[in-house]
């Protein structure tokens, strides 16, 4: 059995582990030219004082978090209200039925998703800004103004993820000992009253799980998502970390602080997930291992 472990944990040290070793870059001026664990030039934090001499630094932490966060909250809050509503529906084939329609996003790519996206939500042609000039409604620019980018791509993370999490939600609510539910009507208490007192209390521990583990993303506010969609007319609302990276790395050749970016990002990272673990622990006494 224990065997059946390795694969997975050879794509873990090769994807993972392995690429570690490039952290050292962010402490270099690093020169592609004499390979990794060639002689570079060593400049202890120079890299991390640039970085935050930026003079677009914060805007890009702010974009990041504004963004990250209210895609993991609301996110949260739709496959939550989405189960409880799904788990009240007594037809088995509408059930069905909508739970496979509304986790069909989650399996395709921001590839295909954005292009889509692209068409519907033209300024001109796009079926959204067709159906608001029925009402009279100005075209909106869901793609190129600031003041709508951010909340467009919270709007289309939550409608792609949110049925994947309202499958993980109904999951819990089935493994619920329907004793409770009958015990709760014998008091009197009303559909809404089993939903706050039995099915909430019964979820709480998947809700809290969920909660940790995507706190440790709350300064991924969704590269593959925001690259596909963004331009540069919507640089000031809509650029992230990751994306600073990308160009930073890729595209100016600035491989040492765009190494530093990415070695701050993960240390928040890390300590977020650690404190939000620590306080799942200490509020309900939950633990993952």
């Amino acid at each position: 059995m224990h065997l059946m472990l390795v694969p997975g944990l050879i794509l873990i040290l090769l994807f993972a582990y392995l690429p570690m070793t490039g952290v050292m870059i962010a402490f270099q001026q690093f020169n592609p030219v004499k390979g990794l664990f060639g002689d570079q030039k060593w400049v202890g934090l120079d890299n991390f004082h640039y970085i935050f001499s930026m003079p677009n630094i914060w805007r890009v932490v702010g974009n990041t978090l504004l963004i990250a966060t209210l895609k993991i909250v609301f996110g949260m809050f739709t496959a939550i209200l989405f189960a409880l509503l799904l788990n009240e529906v007594k037809n088995i084939m509408f059930k069905r039925v909508t739970q496979t329609v509304i986790y069909f996003p989650y399996f395709l790519s921001w590839i295909i998703l954005s292009g889509i996206m692209i068409d519907v939500l033209s300024p001109s042609s796009g079926l959204i800004n067709q159906f608001l000039g029925v009402f009279g409604i100005k075209e909106i620019y869901f793609l190129g103004e600031n003041k709508w980018f951010p909340f467009t791509m919270i709007a289309s993370d939550i409608w792609k993820n949110f049925g994947f999490n309202t499958v993980v939600y109904l999951a819990a609510i089935a493994g619920i000992d329907p004793a409770l539910y009958e015990a709760a009507a014998v008091d009197g208490a009303s559909r809404w009253k089993q939903t706050w007192h039995v099915t909430l209390p019964g979820m709480r521990m998947i809700i809290v799980l969920l909660m940790v583990l995507s706190l440790g993303n709350i300064f991924d506010a969704g590269f593959d998502q925001i690259f596909n969609l963004y331009s540069p007319q919507v640089y000031q609302s809509g650029d992230i970390i990751d994306t600073m990276v990308y160009r930073m790395g890729l595209l100016q050749s600035q491989y040492s602080a765009s190494t530093a970016v990415g070695l701050l990002k993960s240390g928040v990272s890390f300590v977020m997930i650690t404190t939000s673990y620590y306080l799942a622990y200490r509020l309900f006494r939950y633990r993952l291992f």
